[in-house]
Formats: structure tokens, C-alpha cells, sequence
């Protein structure tokens, strides 16, 4: 998969507005699962989203679907608990109006176990715990000129091949490029 660099300053503006728009779709997700209101996640997920979890874990198969996963009393009981999703920066690659992207997401809570220490002029904390860091396969499309997320595939960081895989994926295409 060869993918030439636009050459053009229409093309080339119209590829740095598309990466914008992405990083902000994709910053938005970690909002709106710890906030878990419904118009926020409606708004960044196609009718026919897709969410596989890995094994283990249950996924979503359309939006409605999702919205039920992230309004679930386990999750509330999470975001009560001080879930916060904290994720870094993806690798877009754009094919129209279609992208796909990887990123990792680490999931934190407070940890209340832990003992209470000071940062200077920051306040005494316990601190927090990464629960788990998983890596991110995002699959987008740009509908009436706004980019959704169609489908995610998500697969815990534990050294295992699919994770490994998944991000294979998107050194495959820089270096392709």
C-alpha cells in the first residue's frame, strides 16, 4: 500500500485539516466514556460502530449498543471510582475519506490503598494506579464532511502476538509509505 504525499497546497491543507479532526475525534473518546453522557458518545461513533474488546471482555455492536455499555451500572460504579482514560497521540493514515489509527489508552484510578503523599504546591495524594494499558486499532469515515468512528479494536498491552500485531499495522504503513 503505496501512499503518495500530496503535492498540491489544496491537498496538503486538506491532509493537515483531516489529522486535526481525527486527533480530536480520538481525544474526544476518553471524554466521553468517563463522562458517560450519551450525546457525547452519539456524536463520535457511527450508527453501525463496532467495538471489539478482546477476548474477555464484552464489545458493542452498533452506537445504541454502546451507549448501553458505557450507561451499564459497572461502568457508572467505575467513573464514581475515578476512572479516568488517559490516551497518547495516534498515527493517522488517510485514505480519503476513510483512516485508520493505533493508540494506546491506559486506564487510571485513584489509588486509595496506597499512602497519602505531598508534591510540593500540588497537595497530598495517594496517587494514582494504571489499571491496564491497551493498544487501540481505530477504523474512521468522514460522512457530510465529519469523521466518525466506525469500528475499535482494542487488545490488552501484555506482550502477547495480537497486541503486537495490531500495532505492527501501523509501523506497516509508515514505512510503506
Amino acid at each position: 500500500m503505496n501512499n503518495p504525499e500530496p503535492t498540491s497546497i489544496e491537498d496538503r491543507l486538506r491532509v493537515i485539516e483531516d489529522r486535526l479532526a481525527i486527533y480530536n475525534l480520538l481525544a474526544a473518546h476518553p471524554y466521553s466514556t468517563d463522562t458517560g453522557e450519551r450525546s457525547f458518545i452519539e456524536s463520535i461513533y457511527t450508527e453501525d460502530f463496532v467495538f471489539d474488546r478482546g477476548p474477555g471482555l464484552d464489545g458493542a455492536s452498533g452506537r445504541d449498543s454502546m451507549v448501553a455499555l458505557v450507561e451499564c451500572d459497572a461502568h457508572r460504579t467505575a467513573i464514581a471510582g475515578g476512572l479516568a482514560h488517559f490516551g497518547n497521540l495516534p498515527l493517522a493514515e488517510l485514505h480519503g475519506d476513510t483512516a485508520e489509527a493505533t493508540s494506546y489508552i491506559a486506564f487510571m484510578t485513584p489509588d486509595d490503598q496506597d499512602e497519602p503523599r505531598e508534591l510540593a504546591n500540588h497537595g497530598t495524594s495517594t496517587g494514582f494506579r494504571i489499571h491496564r494499558v491497551i493498544a487501540n486499532r481505530w477504523s474512521l469515515v468522514r460522512t457530510d464532511g465529519r469523521w466518525s468512528i466506525a469500528s475499535r479494536t482494542v487488545l490488552p498491552m501484555d506482550g502477547t502476538g495480537p497486541a503486537l500485531e495490531l500495532l505492527h499495522q501501523a509501523s506497516t504503513y509508515y514505512t510503506q509509505r
